[in-house]
């Protein structure tokens, strides 16, 4: 580019004045740069980790969530005696919780022993029929659920090792119901069989 200049002016201040312009418009840019690749803050950064982190640790427990609460055993189911055919002298269970805990599922039951003294025992595992620990029961000490499709579960239970008894759990289409039909051997070894019908509470 050629700069008209009048006769015996010099060249130099209109060089001069284009490279200072030049340096004008090339040193904001250089300065946001700078600013963004060099003044980062380390707790700032440390901060927006943690709330990423933070929300995408909430988006997987409600989504969790939302799946545990389309499970119809979810809840808590009462016994309906009227309905049940229970074997005589045989343990009652009560009351029955379902609810989750940490991406499992935590089953408490609440009943009576064939003396009518009060029990309490707990389960803490998943649906994949594997066995888990059972606490606050004498007669059992594992306890496995297998899902065969959204209302329906097969249960074990164990006690060192060998299954005492064995069964399958129902949930109405209503879902205000359940039936729980299990065989097994009692604590005299005789077999025995029960139908318990359960409301949900």
């Amino acid at each position: 580019m050629f700069v008209m200049r009048k006769k015996g002016q010099s060249a130099t201040p209109a060089i001069t004045n284009r490279l200072r312009s030049s340096q004008r418009s090339y040193l904001p840019v250089v300065g946001v740069k700078k600013i963004l690749t060099e003044n980062q803050n380390p707790v700032l950064i440390a901060h927006m980790k943690t709330k990423t982190f933070g929300l995408t640790l909430a988006i997987c427990f409600l989504g969790g969530a939302a799946c545990f609460a389309a499970n119809p055993q979810m809840g808590s189911w009462k016994l309906n005696e009227a309905k049940s055919k229970l074997s005589p002298g045989a343990m009652k269970n009560n009351t029955v919780v379902y609810q989750s805990v940490l991406f499992q599922t935590k089953v408490t039951i609440d009943g009576t022993d064939a003396k009518g003294k009060p029990t309490h025992n707990e389960w803490t595992g998943k649906f994949d029929g594997k066995d888990y620990p059972v606490t606050g029961d004498p007669t059992s000490d594992a306890r496995s659920y297998t899902k065969v499709n959204d209302r329906t579960m097969d249960f074990a239970i164990k006690k060192g090792g060998k299954v005492t008894v064995s069964g399958r759990i129902v949930v109405a289409s209503n879902g205000k119901s359940r039936t729980v039909t299990a065989s097994g051997t009692d604590a005299k070894g005789k077999k025995a069989k029960s139908t318990a019908v359960y409301d949900k509470a």
